[in-house]
């Protein structure tokens, strides 16, 4: 079966739009997104990891975790949860920062809306929107090869899928 993977990056209205499919139903990829033991499975693109250090998965909350390279190396990734409409969609306001939350001001900030559906009871669609501040930030993320390390981060959650 087709996972359906789309990633059209809209330079002009700063927006990155995603969709992707997956063989299992809502229930199991909603937890996967929304339960940082999970979260940390897949999120990485090989042979990174992910670290979390906060989760309060609340409107105001925060998520703070670690991208870290094979070699240790840790990027520091804050988002705050903007809206949650329990397993269905999700919002959050993202960017880079230090171990401890503090931004880096120089980094871009991300706009996240996804929205999550069930197709034929046993399937999945997950349906995500990254909008930009300005369109340097939004060819920095094209250009950086993110459609790349999105896709190798899905793969990652199909396994995830099929072994739990």
């Amino acid at each position: 079966m087709t996972n359906n993977f789309l990633f059209e990056p809209d330079l002009a209205a700063k927006k990155i739009h995603i969709v992707r499919e997956f063989n299992a139903p809502i229930e199991k990829v909603w937890k996967a997104h929304t339960d940082p033991d999970l979260l940390e499975k897949w999120v990485a693109p090989k042979p990174w990891k992910a670290e979390t250090k906060i989760w309060d998965f609340t409107v105001g909350g925060i998520s703070l975790y670690a991208m870290v390279s094979p070699e240790g190396q840790k990027h520091w990734v804050y988002a705050e949860f903007t809206a949650i409409e329990h397993g269905s969609a999700i919002s959050a306001t993202g960017m880079f920062c230090d171990a401890d939350g503090n931004p880096v001001t120089d980094r871009p900030k991300s706009y996240r809306d996804t929205k999550f559906s069930s197709i034929d009871g046993n399937r999945s669609k997950v349906d995500m929107v990254i909008t930009f501040e300005d369109e340097s930030t939004i060819k920095w993320f094209v250009e950086g090869g993110f459609k790349e390390g999105t896709e190798m981060s899905l793969k990652n959650l199909d396994e995830l899928l099929a072994s739990e």
